[in-house]
């Protein structure tokens, strides 16, 4: 299945600035998934529109052949933004059980999903602490484990290892390998290019428009380039010969 995410004509505009120009994607199913592209180069705004967030100015969405934005698929979706939306006051646990609740999983259901993800994320043995004792990096981790509570189809995850130091960022893309392995479809935001090289597949963004799509060895070897910060550039460069 080719398209079990797809993006016709993604446009979006705020005020006069055209944040993303003309994204034409599909992603298919069980694959790990990077976008690509430095602050600014609309990765956000993207994954804000495949979940609903964000109404595109034009274009379509659509997810397991649902038109977003669908309440149906949005409970197959689970999301981790950039910026964690914890309660540091309670525990983790206390949270799981929180976010569990939102989520409408049955009471009979809550614990095991709530020691099932908290196992994913190595959390287990920290779950009777509150977030306030917990350090950014198992913050990020919680954070994974709350997107992971009702076993979503798709994860979508921005920038999930911003901040954090390079053991447990290491930890994480463990997680997220172990993850895919269920079935479930990875969507990852980044800028750093050795995340990027663990990726099926990335499409690189810059100032808004898609520049090249494909594996991490099928963009160096279109560009020539032995890595792929240098495919970057080549792409970039070609972009705005392009738009010029």
């Amino acid at each position: 299945m080719n398209d079990f995410v797809k993006l016709e004509g993604i446009q979006q505009q705020f005020d006069k600035e055209q944040v993303l120009k003309k994204v034409d994607l599909t992603i298919p199913k069980g694959q790990l998934f990077g976008l690509l592209g430095p602050s600014g180069s609309g990765k956000t705004t993207l994954v804000k529109i495949m979940i609903g967030l964000l109404n595109p100015t034009k274009g379509t969405v659509s997810i397991a052949n649902q038109k977003m934005p669908s309440l149906k698929q949005l409970q197959e979706i689970g999301y981790m933004a950039q910026n964690d939306a914890l309660y540091s006051e309670l525990t983790g646990k206390q949270n799981l059980e929180f976010f569990a609740s939102i989520y409408g999983i049955f009471k009979k259901e809550r614990a095991e999903r709530v020691d099932e993800a908290a196992k994913i994320v190595n959390l287990t043995d920290h779950l009777h602490k509150t977030l306030e004792h917990y350090s950014g990096g198992m913050k990020r981790r919680m954070s994974l484990a709350v997107a992971l509570l009702h076993r979503p189809s798709l994860l979508i995850l921005d920038e999930p290892t911003v901040g954090i130091d390079p053991v447990l960022r290491a930890s994480i893309w463990k997680d997220l390998k172990a993850i895919q392995e269920t079935g479930t479809t990875i969507i990852i935001t980044t800028h750093v290019m050795d995340e990027a090289e663990k990726c099926d597949e990335l499409a690189l963004l810059r100032d808004g428009y898609m520049i090249a799509k494909g594996s991490p060895d099928e963009l160096k070897e279109k560009s020539k380039t032995e890595t792929l910060e240098d495919a970057f550039l080549y792409f970039g460069k070609s972009q705005q010969v392009e738009v010029g």
